[in-house]
């Protein structure tokens, strides 16, 4: 096994050796140039304001809490007087529970006028405008075959290469 992996390692080592690369420079005459744009889009944002009514409560919740409080409290006395015996606790709650539900019906009747007040509402919107941006040019050779495509400011009438060949 040791054998064979030393062996292995000489050939590669003696094949890279004897491997050998030429490299020159060529040119190739372009077959075609041409401007090349493209399309950019601006979006420039703006806001569309507007004012609306907007309706306020002028009960803001804390007068029917206080009312189903105070109705909790007084149906839970009226229940423990009504009640009797082991009945008694299941009168108390009975009570207290009704008492609380007409306790806030009744204060949320109260105090209910409604007001407008003025708000402004804004949203954004985007103006978008697409234009035609100058890139470059586009320039097109051909060699042994294959296309080249190099891009410049300019238009090229030839294109310069480099060509590595390795053995």
């Amino acid at each position: 096994m040791k054998k064979t992996l030393i062996f292995i390692c000489i050939v590669i080592l003696g094949t890279s050796l004897s491997a050998d690369t030429i490299s020159y420079n060529d040119t190739v005459r372009v077959i075609k140039s041409s401007p090349e744009y493209r399309t950019v889009t601006t979006r420039t944002p703006y806001q569309e304001c507007w004012d609306e009514q907007v309706p306020v409560n002028s009960s803001n919740g804390v007068n029917n809490n206080i009312g189903a409080l105070i109705g909790g409290v007084a149906g839970g006395i009226l229940g423990h007087q009504v009640g009797g015996g082991s009945g008694k606790t299941a009168a108390t709650v009975g009570g207290a529970i009704i008492g609380t539900l007409v306790g806030k019906n009744l204060s949320g009747n109260q105090n209910q006028d409604t007001t407008y007040q003025t708000q402004r509402k804004c949203v954004t919107k985007y103006d978008e405008r697409s234009s035609e941006k100058f890139v470059g040019y586009k320039n097109i050779a051909n060699y042994r075959g294959k296309t080249i495509v190099k891009y410049s400011d300019r238009p090229l009438h030839r294109i310069r290469l480099h060509i590595s060949v390795s053995y």
